[in-house]
């Protein structure tokens, strides 16, 4: 319906305002005095076409009047007097409408509808009388703030059957104000894809205070093949509604626009008039509240009762036409090719099909034939798992069974069991699990249409009804199987898809790849966008649940008139699910085998058992390993956790218990983090998009402990999901994430003036433990010490490393995260988390997240080695020790600092004393004696020397004297004779050498003496 049909309240334009409702009753009494004006005039007497009648206001009573209102005052005179109306709160039916001569309700004829007291707006060529947009960008008060003026072209723009929000990052609001008599309610549709942006709806009352309804007013993203409805009550008197796009652009992506269409309200004034439906719509009877909308290939003018067809050979129309257009000449566009099935000869051909609904001729000028089919071929194979009945389709191989997909069903040997699940590589026929569609939110040109076909090694996108359309494969998987020798447990992969794609394009296309967990909600698991070379992506499932994949391909994401992109195309080449219940198998593997030795049948393992090769008996793994979710066939299915890690009690897993040793010169050290085994938190920023958005990243750590479990919860608070869903199972929903470390981006609530913080675009950084250690390098996972301040202690840090499973485009092996922990002893308590300075979102590459964890708990525990004792003096037999840790102190816990001790110890005896002093005395005296010894020895010296000499002066021998010494009496003071003889040293070492060998020597001697003789 046109914007026309919106005015429904139309009285309640031209009625008086609720601050003016005192001056109503004078109105009243001006116009029931305008008829005597009049007659004094002479004007001639009012007629039934020259006015019409309207309600006053409501009073306080909630009573109200019906008075004339002149269509041209002053023209006319004899108006009717004013009468009392109906109550305030009455209101006809739908498909009624109030007419105010006698005050009752009667239906609409054919060709017109009525919502009674409600009005729907479903037509947007331009924008509703009533509705406005707003655009701005506020910032907070610490940014430089940014006007309005840079979101001018910012707004919600009509599409026809719809309308669509900016894209930007602007915050526009789509606004409409309507007072309601009674208590109502607003309902709309809409289609919500990007959580790049913020999309609210919320309801204001006159004064701008929210309602209600504003504690539900984050709207919750929607699939791309589906419009969701939303409905808020509303209360009686004003109501401002408020449709509030922000978006949020971290990169140069643009987001995708929020749909808005069927907005209906109810509660509003009365209906005094019925409207005519809109073209391309129609009402055959009487009493309807809606119009129906023509087929195809008919069209219908305003206020139709019926639709008038087309002349189908030379016109044509879409659902909802108002008019016929000529068909055009046929051209290579309107036809695509398909592969035939396989027919009894078990051959296939390509065949060539008109593009359905037909809308162009081949009996024009310059008009195309369709080609002729080609030869025929034979037919690939069956996928592995399937097998030919000697018919021309492909049947799945009873349960026990297994093929190759070109050789009969066989059975497995005893002892092992099918390796069930899908694996599509032969496209002569969808798979019965598998269905295809078109879709488009602005209108139905390709409903019903395939939007992929087969083509024997691959099946690819149609050419659809325009470039926008979204052409949709869906592959339901029911649940999930895991293998019957193997446990499953919580938190381990259950099963994986894998799929070869390429993407041939000229323009903006783009594939989507999305998931649904137990039919909840559908959300984007990764896209491409453009031309891909053929490339494998793989997808694993951590709980065992129904799931449906889907593929998702759109050329362009805006409407146009002329098809541009109609050769841009994706195949997918193979499709694999392993594990997938219900599934086929084209092999069989070994498996664990009973007690019973009669029986060949196979029975599961307990969790944590592998089959062993000799006995296909169940064997618990060894400690610290886990088992495989691909196999469970001989200990190597056992794989050995990282370093400092053990695994669970199942063998599922493997994770830290917050203990880890390292040997460091000639000591252990031993470090416990059990006081880290909590949540931890880390708000990095803020960090600024290009328009001046403030954000942050916010990071939930999980370290250690916990027997594995992970305990790091990130999830958006932008949806409709209860705090009750997410606390009975987080992984269950797209916007809640569980893991070891996960991440959310925040937008403070004075960021862009929202009411209140924003978290969005959560995702796990880390789901698998690796292990913990020293070293800089675990898995091709690198720690980057260098950015980060180095250590100012001995004590090395400690590197934990995990993975995240969900790979991405840019990173192929997953994301990676390391969180390193260093002992800082002036960090008390959980300490400080920190990113490196050069890297504020925790990321240089996008692939690996780099932490560090500074606290005095990382920090060894005490030992012996550190602390050293001070022993004190003894006194009185008493002797007092005293231990104190070595500065700088780098250990926590551990053994605790000895109390200081006091000890006995021996005094000095007294004859020791004695013994002592007489030794000093003796030292002493022995000392004096050789000093007067060598003294006396000097003498000696000397009159030996005088005596050496003299004997020497003289000529006459005498004979040997008997003595040398000098009697009393003599003098000594006789001339000395020097001669050249050795020193006294030289003489003592001589006479030393002489007495060893008896050798003597005789002295000549002179004297005085020996002459007077």
């Amino acid at each position: 319906m046109r914007w026309t049909a919106r005015r429904s309240s139309r009285p309640q334009l031209l009625l008086c305002p609720g601050a003016a409702r005192r001056s109503c009753t004078a109105s009243a009494l001006i116009l029931a005095l305008l008829p005597l004006t009049a007659a004094v005039a002479g004007l001639p007497g009012c007629g039934k076409n020259d006015y019409h009648f309207e309600y006053t206001e409501c009073d306080n009573t909630g009573s109200r009047w019906r008075v004339a209102i002149p269509k041209s005052p002053g023209k006319c005179t004899g108006l009717p007097e004013p009468i009392k109306g109906r109550e305030c709160s009455f209101s006809c039916g739908f498909g009624e409408f109030l007419e105010l001569l006698n005050q009752t309700c009667s239906k609409c004829t054919a060709g017109s509808y009525s919502l009674g007291s409600g009005i729907r707006f479903d037509e947007w060529d331009t924008l509703p009388l009533g509705f406005s947009t707003v655009a701005t960008y506020e910032v907070d008060e610490e940014s430089s703030s940014v006007s309005s003026g840079n979101c001018n072209s910012s707004s919600w723009i009509p599409h026809g059957s719809y309308i669509a929000s900016s894209r930007d990052d602007c915050t526009v609001s789509l606004i409409y104000s309507v007072h309601l008599k009674k208590s109502g309610k607003v309902t709309f549709d809409y289609q919500y894809l990007d959580n790049t942006i913020f999309f609210e709806f919320f309801v204001q009352n006159d004064q701008c205070q929210d309602t209600e309804a504003a504690n539900q007013k984050w709207m919750h993203l929607t699939d791309r093949d589906q419009w969701s409805s939303h409905s808020v009550n509303l209360k009686t008197g004003t109501n401002i509604l408020y449709w509030r796009t922000t978006g949020i652009l971290l990169g140069d992506k643009m987001a995708k626009s929020v749909l808005l269409r069927n907005i209906h309200i109810e509660g509003v004034a009365y209906t005094s008039e019925c409207f005519p439906c809109k073209p391309g719509t129609f009402s055959d009877t009487a009493g309807s509240s809606i119009c129906k909308v023509c087929p195809r290939n008919t069209f219908s003018p305003r206020g139709a009762t019926s639709c008038q067809k087309c002349d189908e050979v030379k016109q044509f129309s879409e659902e909802g036409s108002s008019e016929c257009k000529n068909r055009p000449p046929c051209t290579e566009k309107d036809y695509f090719q398909i592969h035939t099935r396989c027919d009894n000869e078990k051959k296939t051909q390509v065949m060539y099909k008109w593009i359905m609904p037909k809308l162009c001729r081949e009996d024009i000028k310059n008009a195309i034939k369709l080609p002729p089919s080609g030869e025929k071929k034979p037919c690939p194979p069956c996928n592995p798992g399937f097998y030919n009945n000697d018919t021309s389709n492909c049947e799945p191989c009873p349960s026990g069974t297994y093929s190759d997909g070109i050789s009969l069903c066989k059975r497995c040997p005893a002892g092992t069991e099918p390796i069930l699940g899908f694996e599509y590589k032969w496209w002569n026929t969808l798979p019965a699990n598998m269905k295809t569609s078109c879709f488009n939110v602005g209108n139905s040109k390709c409903d019903g249409m395939n939007g992929w076909e087969v083509a024997g090694d691959n099946v690819h996108s149609t050419v659809g009804g325009s470039d926008n359309d979204y052409l949709i494969l869906n592959l339901h998987i029911p649940s999930f199987s895991p293998p019957i020798s193997s446990a499953s447990s919580a938190g381990v992969e259950v099963g994986r898809i894998s799929f070869i794609f390429e993407t041939h394009c000229t323009g903006g296309c783009e594939l989507y790849f999305m998931l649904d967990v137990n039919r909840k909600s559908t959300s984007v698991v990764e896209s491409w966008k453009g031309t891909k070379e053929r490339q494998s992506y793989t997808h694993i499932i951590t709980k065992n649940a129904a799931v449906t994949y889907t593929w998702a391909f759109q050329r362009s994401s805006t409407p146009q008139d002329v098809r541009k992109f109609m050769n841009d195309n994706v195949k997918i080449y193979s499709i694999t699910v392993n594990n997938a219940e219900n599934g086929v198998a084209s092999h069989c593997r070994p498996c664990a085998l009973g007690n019973d030795q009669r029986s060949s049948s196979c029975v599961p393992c307990p969790p944590g058992h592998y089959i062993d090769e000799k006995t296909n008996k169940c064997k618990d793994c060894p400690p610290d390993t886990y088992l495989s979710a691909h196999q469970a066939y001989g200990v190597e299915a056992c794989i050995r956790c990282g370093p400092a890690s053990k695994s669970n009690k199942d063998h599922s897993i493997c994770f830290s218990d917050c203990s880890f040793t390292h040997s460091l010169e000639n000591r252990t050290l031993t470090f416990g983090f059990n006081s880290l085994h909590g949540v931890a938190s880390l708000m990095n920023g803020p960090s600024f998009t290009s328009r001046g958005t403030k954000y942050f990243h916010f990071f939930n750590i999980s370290l250690c402990g916990n027997e594995g479990k992970k305990m790091a919860i990130c999830s958006d608070n932008v949806s409709d999901v209860t705090v009750q869903d997410v606390q009975r199972d987080s992984n269950e929903f797209a916007n809640s994430v569980a893991s070891f470390l996960c991440q959310s981006t925040i937008i403070p609530s004075d960021g862009r003036s929202f009411r209140t913080a924003l978290s969005s675009q959560s995702i796990s950084l880390a789901d698998t433990f690796l292990g913990a250690t020293v070293e800089t390098s675990v898995q091709n996972i690198t720690a980057r010490p260098e950015r980060f301040p180095a250590s100012t202690n001995h004590i090395p840090d400690i590197h934990f490393f995990y993975m995240a499973t969900l790979l991405t485009a840019s990173c192929e092996n997953g994301r990676g995260t390391v969180l390193t922990m260093r002992c800082n002893p002036a960090k008390v308590g959980q300490g400080e988390i920190s990113v490196p300075s050069g890297c504020p979102g925790g990321t240089c590459d996008g692939c690996t997240f780099l932490f560090l964890w500074e606290s005095m708990e990382a920090c060894p525990l005490c030992t012996t080695d550190d602390y050293h004792e001070i022993e004190g003096a003894c006194k009185s037999g008493l002797q007092e020790t005293t231990y104190v840790w070595r500065e700088p102190k780098v250990c926590i816990k551990g053994i605790n600092l000895p109390a200081k001790s006091i000890s006995n110890c021996e005094m000095i005896d007294f004859w020791l004393k004695v013994v002592v002093a007489i030794g000093a005395f003796s030292a002493v005296l022995l000392v004096i004696l050789t000093c007067y010894f060598w003294k006396k020895n000097k003498k000696l010296e000397y009159k030996y020397s005088r005596l050496v000499m003299n004997a020497n002066s003289r000529e006459v021998e005498l004979p040997a004297a008997d003595s040398c010494a000098i009697m009393e009496g003599e003098d000594n003071e006789d001339d000395i004779v020097y001669s050249n003889k050795p020193s006294l040293l030289g003489k003592l070492k001589s006479l030393t050498s002489k007495d060893k060998e008896d050798i003597f020597e005789s002295v000549q001697l002179k004297s005085p003496r020996a002459r007077n003789i």
